[in-house]
């Protein structure tokens, strides 16, 4: 089992969730937590806890980001405009790795956060190699020419186990997506609930 494959697998157990909704997923066979007491780990949580949770699903789900990148974010969304929840979304959806992932180039998060590292990707035309690169309206996201035939890109285009979402247009035949615009909450295709109206109360609080 690859380290990244370990990760995820590692962080939907900790969940208790299938947070990508994938198949192969431990939880699809044990919902219970890891460790020898992790059945008996089904107490009521606190609102801490309930908050923690919602919070570690959340940036779990974006390849498991460091606290310092997501508190950085976080940031980011408070100072906006709006609802600081529904900012949150909208930036985590706007990182270059989440697009590259939504748009089906590759098979999951973890995966494509090393696609854009390693070069493969441009946006207006020009290589972006930072996964974190935030992305704009209209912006062209595209797979380098050289690395349309890599294995992960065809396996993930021809996937059905997840759509694209409409705030993307996506041409797998060029594979090209064009950010349209900034997802709410709704918009955003999770196999499971986010509630990041949590993760505001946690920050508030602590």
């Amino acid at each position: 089992m690859t380290k990244r494959t370990s990760a995820k697998y590692k962080i939907d157990r900790r969940m208790g969730e299938n947070i990508w909704g994938r198949p192969k997923s431990p939880v699809n066979r044990r919902e219970y937590g890891p460790g020898q007491h992790g059945q008996r780990r089904k107490g009521k949580m606190s609102d801490f806890g309930t908050q923690l949770r919602a919070k570690q699903k959340l940036k779990g789900y974006y390849g498991d980001l460091t606290e310092k990148q997501f508190r950085r974010i976080f940031a980011e969304a408070e100072r906006r405009k709006g609802d600081t929840g529904e900012n949150l979304i909208s930036l985590l959806e706007r990182r270059l790795d989440a697009v590259v992932y939504r748009a089906k180039f590759v098979p999951t998060v973890f995966a494509a956060r090393q696609f854009v590292n390693h070069g493969h990707v441009t946006v207006n035309g020009r290589r972006v190699d930072i996964p974190s690169y935030q992305v704009s309206e209209g912006d062209v996201i595209e797979v380098r020419e050289k690395s349309k035939q890599l294995a992960l890109v065809l396996e993930a285009a021809q996937s059905p186990e997840r759509d694209t979402p409409d705030y993307l247009e996506v041409d797998h035949h060029k594979m090209s997506a064009t950010y349209l615009r900034a997802p709410s909450l709704a918009d955003v295709p999770y196999p499971v609930q986010m509630e990041p109206n949590l993760v505001v109360e946690f920050y508030a609080q602590n």
